[in-house]
């Protein structure tokens, strides 16, 4: 079921910005159609019909763990409508679709980090949760559709856009499905990213640090021809202090003392730069920048910058 709100009606609160004129359209969930949880749809009111648009995809980030799937809702209806979240900005700027997906973080499997797409999420069989990558892939097709109904021209491929947590889950999905993804945006990662690589050091790298169980995971081989060749904009603040690798939602003991020890403790610049370093040596097609004088955040300089990387790659547009 569909239900369409405009935007001068819903959630006028004076602690976000209003984002774009457009209509926001919530999908509720619908596991006939593979997805067990609802999507937000954001249509900017100028995108044009004669233009083949880009689908946006930014995956909902709470920022807490909550049983609660109502407070999931609604943050993700602001980050579908708000311009200070990436997704939206892009959307207003670009006059693109943006796809936000209401995946729940629940406190009761709090170690399940599902706005990161971490490996418990992964390794879910038989419940909700299970192949949440694959749900959201069905979303996109569902928006996909609804799109060509009101005649609009979509892109086979998406953009990515994420920060924090969902920084993490673009990062990963391009690893898992590159051959969808247009281009990434994703920032304030930790210093982490997924490396291309089944070991460092001698020691095998599993999901998500790097590639070594990915068969098994995902049942196909890594793509790594695919990925490298996948526009990444990768990018962490100077000031960033906000590191999740301690903490035993999104990494568990073995996958911190191996982060520590093969890329390093210090997330800026040790761990960060040795990340770079990896990517480098695969050739995988990414922009990896440091912002100075910029913490946890995305200032209207980050966005700007995301905003050009996307703008150029819309350029190869048909």
């Amino acid at each position: 079921m569909k239900k369409i709100l405009f935007l001068g009606l819903v959630f006028l609160s004076a602690c976000f910005q209003k984002g774009p004129d457009g209509k926001l359209i919530f999908t509720e969930a619908n596991s006939q159609k593979g997805f067990n949880f609802p999507f937000f749809l954001f249509i900017p009111d100028e995108m044009p019909t004669e233009k083949t648009a880009v689908l946006i995809v930014e995956p909902n980030n709470s920022g807490f763990a909550d049983d609660d799937f109502q407070r999931h809702i609604e943050k993700a209806e602001r980050i579908a409508s708000r311009d200070f979240y990436m997704g939206n900005f892009l959307a207003g700027e670009l006059d693109c679709p943006l796809l936000v997906p209401v995946f729940p973080r629940r406190k009761s499997t709090w170690r399940i980090y599902s706005h990161a797409l971490d490996r418990d999420v992964m390794l879910q069989k038989g419940n909700d949760l299970e192949r949440i990558d694959l749900q959201l892939i069905n979303m996109i097709d569902d928006a996909r559709s609804t799109l060509k109904d009101m005649g609009c021209r979509v892109d086979d491929q998406v953009f990515l856009t994420g920060f924090s947590a969902s920084g993490s889950f673009v990062n990963r999905f391009a690893a898992i499905h590159p051959e969808l993804v247009k281009g990434v945006a994703g920032g304030g990662v930790n210093g982490l990213l997924i490396l291309p690589e089944d070991s460092v050091e001698g020691e095998a790298l599993n999901f998500p640090l790097g590639v070594n169980d990915f068969d098994s995971l995902f049942n196909k081989p890594f793509a790594l021809d695919a990925f490298a060749k996948t526009p990444q904009f990768l990018f962490m603040g100077q000031l960033d202090d906000n590191d999740a690798i301690p903490y035993e939602d999104g990494y568990n003991i073995k996958e911190r003392k191996q982060v520590f020890r093969l890329l390093g403790e210090e997330m800026q610049p040790k761990r960060w730069e040795a990340c770079d370093s990896i990517y480098q040596s695969h050739n995988i097609n990414a922009r990896i920048r440091t912002f100075e004088n910029v913490g946890h955040e995305q200032p209207d300089n980050v966005k700007e910058e995301v905003l050009s990387f996307f703008r150029s790659l819309m350029a190869i547009v048909p």
